[in-house]
C-alpha cells in the first residue's frame, strides 16, 4: 500500500511550482519574441530601408545562433551549474533585445539578433533540465505542463502583441518589450532558483564535437529556412546545405561513439528505448505542430483578409484548449503514463485538424474556433507528456546532456515542418494557377502575399483549396506520431526505489 508520505511526495510542492514559474518567466519572452518579429518584418524593411530578402536575416540570423549554442548548453550546466547558465542565457537575451531596439541599420540589427539568439538558444534546454531535476520522475508530467504554457501560448498571443505594437508604436518596441520582462525573470531567478552542486569533473569541452554538431545544425536549419523561402527542396541552394548538414551529423555520430560520455552530446543516450522513442515522437510533434501553426495565421491573413491582430485573436481558442489539456494531461501522465495520454491527444489533434482540410473562403469562424480548441487540446496532451516521458528513465548525471538533444530535435522538426507545409501549399497553388494561366512573382510565402487584392475573387478559392491540401499533409504528419507513441510508458512507475533525479535539487 502506498504511504501518505509517498503520496505527498508525488504532489507538486511549492518549490517545484516556483521553479517552474521562474523558468516560464524567462521562456515566455523568447517564444513571444519569435512571433512578434515575424509579424513586424514588413515594417522593419520599410523603416530601415532594406529589401525584404535582407530583412529576413533578422529571423535567419537568430535561428542560426540558436542552433550554434544548443549543443554547448549541457556542458555549460555541468561545468558551471544550471542557475549560472540560466542567468547568463537570460542576460544575453535581454542585452540583445536592448541593443536590437537601439539598432541604427539593418546590419546592426541582424548582428544584435545573433547575440539575442545565443541567449534564446540556451533557455529551452536549460529550462527543461532545471524543471526535470526539481520535479523528479513521478511528477514530470505536471511539472512539464508548466513549461508547456509559453511554448503553446506564445505562437497564439505573439501575433496579437506584434500587431498592436506595429500598428500603434514604432518598431523599436517589438524588442524593448522584452527588457522589463527579462529584468523580472533575472530578479526571480536570482531570488528563487536553487543553487545546485555542479558535477566534480564534467571533462574538457569537446571542441571538435561542438564544431561538428553546431555546424551541422546550422547547415540543416539554414537549408530548411531556404526551403521555406523558395517553396521547395529541389534547388541546389537548398539541397547543398541539407546534404552538408546530414553528412556533418553522420560524422558527429561517429565521433561521439568513439569519445563516449566525454562528447558534447552522447549519442549512446539513444540506446535507451524510451528516450529514443520519445525523441522520435518529439521530432514528429514539432513537425506537425509548428508547421500547422505557420499555416493557421497565413490562412486567416491571406484568404480571409485578417490583420495580424485579428488573426492572433482567431488563434486564441487553440491556446485555451492547450491549457485545459495540459492541466489534465500532466496529472494523468504521472498517474497512468504517457502511453495512454498521448494517443488520445493524437486523436483530438486529428479531429481538430480535419476541418481545416476543407476550408474555403467563407468557412464559419465559429466552426473553425471550435476545431482549434479541440486541436489545442490534442497538442497540449501530446507535446509535454512526450517530452516528460523522455526523461523518466535517465539518471541525474545525464539530464543536462539529454535536454539539448531534445531541443535540437525540436528545432529541426519545427523548421522541417514549416518547410514541408509551405512547400505543399505553394506547389499546389502554383499548379492550380499555372493551369489557369495566372502568373504570380516570388516563391514560398512570398508567392502567397504577392497575389493582388483585385485578383482574390478568382485566386481566393484556389488559395483556400491549397491551404486545405497543406492541412491534409499536416494531418498525415500528426497521425504518424502514433508509431513512436506505442513505445511510451503506459503506467506510472511507483516501485522505483532510487529516483533518477532528486526532487528539489
Amino acid at each position: 500500500m502506498e504511504s501518505s508520505t509517498d503520496r505527498s511526495s508525488d504532489k507538486l510542492d511549492r518549490s517545484v511550482i516556483v521553479t517552474g514559474l521562474v523558468v516560464v518567466s524567462g521562456m515566455i519572452m523568447v517564444v513571444l519574441d519569435t512571433t512578434i518579429v515575424n509579424v513586424a518584418l514588413d515594417s522593419l524593411s520599410t523603416e530601415l530601408d532594406a529589401p525584404l530578402s535582407t530583412t529576413q536575416w533578422v529571423v535567419t540570423g537568430y535561428l542560426l545562433a540558436v542552433a550554434l549554442v544548443i549543443p554547448l548548453t549541457g556542458w555549460a550546466m555541468d561545468r558551471f551549474g544550471p542557475k549560472p547558465t540560466w542567468l547568463t542565457a537570460v542576460s544575453l537575451f535581454v542585452a540583445g533585445s536592448a541593443l536590437c531596439a537601439a539598432a541604427w541599420s539593418i546590419e546592426s540589427l541582424i548582428a544584435f539578433r545573433v547575440l539575442q539568439g545565443l541567449g534564446g538558444g540556451m533557455l529551452l534546454p536549460a529550462g527543461q533540465a532545471i524543471i526535470t531535476r526539481a520535479a523528479g520522475p513521478n511528477r514530470l508530467g505536471r511539472a512539464m505542463s508548466i513549461l508547456g504554457v509559453p511554448m503553446l501560448l506564445g505562437p497564439v498571443f505573439g501575433p496579437v502583441i506584434g500587431g498592436l505594437l506595429v500598428e500603434y508604436t514604432s518598431w523599436h518596441w517589438i524588442f524593448l518589450v522584452n527588457v522589463p520582462v527579462g529584468i523580472l525573470a533575472l530578479a526571480l531567478a536570482v531570488w528563487k532558483l536553487p543553487h545546485v552542486d555542479v558535477f566534480p569533473d564534467p571533462g574538457r569541452l569537446d571542441v571538435r564535437g561542438l564544431v561538428l554538431l553546431s555546424g551541422s545544425l546550422v547547415c540543416l536549419l539554414y537549408g530548411l529556412s531556404r526551403a521555406s523561402a523558395h517553396g521547395g527542396f529541389t534547388e541546389w541552394s537548398v539541397l547543398g546545405w541539407l546534404i552538408v548538414g546530414a553528412v556533418g551529423l553522420a560524422l558527429y555520430t561517429w565521433h561521439s561513439l568513439r569519445k563516449g560520455a566525454d562528447s558534447i552530446i552522447d549519442v549512446r543516450l539513444l540506446t535507451n528505448r524510451l528516450f529514443a522513442s520519445s525523441t522520435v515522437a518529439v521530432f514528429l510533434v514539432a513537425i506537425g505542430m509548428f508547421g500547422g501553426m505557420l499555416l493557421l495565421p497565413l490562412y486567416y491573413q491571406t484568404v480571409r483578409g485578417q490583420g495580424a491582430l485579428g488573426a492572433g485573436l482567431l488563434l486564441a481558442p487553440q491556446g485555451l484548449g492547450a491549457i485545459v489539456a495540459m492541466v489534465i494531461g500532466g496529472r494523468l501522465t504521472d498517474r497512468i503514463g504517457a502511453g495512454y495520454v498521448v494517443p488520445v491527444g493524437i486523436v483530438l489533434a486529428l479531429i481538430g485538424t480535419f476541418p481545416f482540410t476543407r476550408v474555403g473562403v467563407d468557412t464559419s469562424y465559429v466552426w473553425l474556433s471550435v476545431a482549434l480548441f479541440v486541436r489545442g487540446m490534442g497538442l497540449g496532451a501530446v507535446m509535454m507528456p512526450t517530452i516528460s516521458a523522455a526523461y523518466t528513465e535517465l539518471g541525474r548525471d545525464v539530464v543536462s546532456r539529454a535536454a539539448p538533444t531534445l531541443s535540437a530535435i525540436q528545432q529541426v522538426g519545427a523548421s522541417l515542418g514549416s518547410a514541408l507545409l509551405v512547400t505543399a501549399l505553394t506547389q499546389r497553388l502554383g499548379d492550380q494557377l499555372d493551369a489557369r494561366g495566372i502568373q504570380t512573382p516570388g516563391g514560398g510565402t512570398d508567392q502567397i502575399s504577392s497575389v493582388p487584392p483585385e485578383a482574390m475573387q478568382i485566386v481566393g478559392p484556389l488559395l483556400a483549396g491549397s491551404f486545405g491540401y497543406a492541412f491534409w499533409v499536416a494531418f498525415v504528419l500528426t497521425a504518424a506520431i502514433i508509431v513512436p507513441a506505442l513505445f511510451l510508458p503506459r503506467h506510472a512507475d511507483r516501485d522505483r526505489t532510487e529516483a533518477p533525479v532528486a526532487p528539489g535539487v
